[in-house]
């Protein structure tokens, strides 16, 4: 009688693990950051976000001013447009998306909610729209250094979601991505394309299509010498950090030549270590 209570049990739970995942039960609480865990079902909240306050971010006026008035137009329920924030790697794409949030929300009145999706979750965005159709309050869902390969087909979902398909996207949400790449496509994927496909115009134009659904378009160059030792200098000011221009200046461009690149992420890792030097203590965050 015992084996066949386990053989049962064992069939019992081969068929819950082989069931469909129910969503049905997931709402948006009243956290305005949260993380999309599509295995646990469960839209996580990220509690106490580090984020930089908005004026820190310096060379950068155009790309504040379009994301921003972007973004108001969300938190008056009025038409906004999906976002694409590409150009190189470090230079405060992501940390755009996460300061103009949070700017917003200290004087909206009702605050919008941020969503991140990790890139190899796309396919389950179909579950995730619905329990965003349900909320009342606006939504950006925030996909970070976008991009994909040759055999990589997630792409196809996205399209569906921006498209908005037979269900429709919903009128709450706009989607902001990152990437590095202005049609989110690698090289690799592009040469490979080349090589294998018969009509590899098509291809790549049905790739390159994904970067149509964004309508507003974000572009980040690279920084000169002037930008980075400005960026550093408005952090030193902010955070007090007590050291003369003739000793942090060539310390910085030091810094750089080391890590053989100059962006805006290297700057601030370059704060956190004379901070630490002379005893400051600062939050840290992501860029």
């Amino acid at each position: 009688m015992s084996d066949v209570y386990k053989d049962i049990k064992r069939i019992a739970n081969a068929l819950e693990r082989m069931a469909p995942k129910s969503y049905d039960h997931i709402t948006i609480g009243k956290g305005n950051r949260y993380l999309w865990n599509p295995d646990f079902t469960q839209l996580t909240p990220v509690e106490n976000g580090q984020i930089i306050p908005l004026d820190l971010m310096v060379n950068r006026d155009l790309q504040k001013k379009l994301l921003l008035e972007n973004t108001q137009a969300l938190a008056n329920g009025l038409p906004a447009n999906n976002a694409l924030l590409w150009g190189a790697r470090g230079t405060g794409k992501s940390f755009l998306v996460k300061s103009v949030h949070d700017h917003i929300n200290k004087t909206a009145q009702t605050p919008i909610v941020l969503i991140e999706i990790n890139r190899e979750d796309l396919h389950t965005l179909p579950p995730l729209l619905d329990i965003i159709k349900r909320s009342e309050r606006p939504v950006i869902l925030f996909c970070d250094d976008l991009s994909f390969d040759y055999t990589d087909n997630a792409y196809k979902n996205l399209k569906t979601a921006l498209d908005g398909g037979i269900a429709g996207t919903p009128e709450n949400m706009v989607m902001y991505a990152t990437s590095n790449q202005r049609h989110m496509i690698s090289r690799h994927m592009m040469e490979n394309t080349r090589k294998h496909a018969i009509h590899e115009n098509e291809v790549i134009e049905e790739k390159v299509s994904l970067s149509d659904r964004f309508g507003l378009w974000i572009g980040f160059h690279a920084l000169d010498q002037d930008d980075y030792l400005h960026i550093i200098d408005n952090y030193i000011k902010a955070y007090n950090i007590p050291v003369d221009k003739d000793i942090w200046r060539p310390m910085a461009i030091e810094w750089t030549v080391t890590r053989g690149s100059r962006s805006g992420r290297i700057a601030w890792q370059f704060i956190l270590d004379l901070a630490g030097k002379n005893n400051i203590k600062i939050n840290n965050t992501d860029f």
